[in-house]
């Protein structure tokens, strides 16, 4: 099965068109995949999806069955919210590093919707529904640079307004130094730990930051 999305428009893409979307941990875990080759999923009988469209790069990822239910409905709330239907795909590889289409709240977008808290979210629908939401207001607070946006959805918006203070672009070296900062705010909480080993040494336990 081949599902075919819009391109992007030229003026979204950045730096001849390369953006950090591993989906073992999107731009968050360094892996560098981009979208114009399209993502392929498998699906029950072990067929492989085709996610064609994006017009990023070039290259593939792999979504899950899980995931790939949510592309109605994603599609859905991005018209509702007026996001070009360009960037569904982009949301459903970020699905997929969040929870991999599984849960209640497969975009993760408890925090964002209630104010920090986790879990209040109970409905996958109304999960896409915030989750769009929220991606089309950092993509536009990032000035719709889409590796700024990405490791905003996951860290909250104040990165944005932290790079913007220093240098105004997305560097790994940013997300560490940010997730730094933060992991000493919070981590007498008890409630964060590093979900990547190699993360320990730089004390960057806040979110999802990668190794420059």
């Amino acid at each position: 099965m081949h599902v075919v999305l819009h391109l992007i428009p030229k003026k979204y893409l950045i730096g001849g068109a390369l953006i950090l979307l591993g989906l073992s941990g999107l731009l968050l875990m360094g892996t560098f995949v981009a979208i114009t080759g399209g993502f392929e999923s498998q699906n029950e009988q072990g067929e492989v999806t085709e996610i064609e469209g994006g017009g990023i790069g070039a290259g593939t990822a792999n979504v899950s069955p899980e995931v790939m239910r949510y592309q109605p409905l994603l599609e859905k709330y991005a018209q509702k919210h007026g996001l070009d239907a360009s960037y569904v795909p982009i949301m459903m590889a970020l699905m997929m590093q969040e929870s991999g289409g599984r849960g209640s709240d497969p975009m993760q977008s408890s925090e964002s919707y209630c104010d920090g808290t986790v879990g209040c979210i109970k409905s996958p629908e109304l999960s896409i529904d915030k989750g769009v939401l929220h991606f089309k207001s950092v993509l536009e607070k990032a000035k719709y640079d889409l590796k700024l946006c990405l490791q905003s959805y996951n860290f909250g918006g104040g990165f944005i307004n932290y790079v913007m203070k220093n240098g105004g672009k997305y560097t790994p070296e940013l997300a560490i130094s940010f997730s730094q900062m933060q992991y000493q705010r919070v981590k007498h909480t008890g409630n964060y730990h590093c979900v990547r080993p190699e993360m320990i040494p730089y004390g960057a336990c806040y979110g999802d930051a990668v190794r420059p």
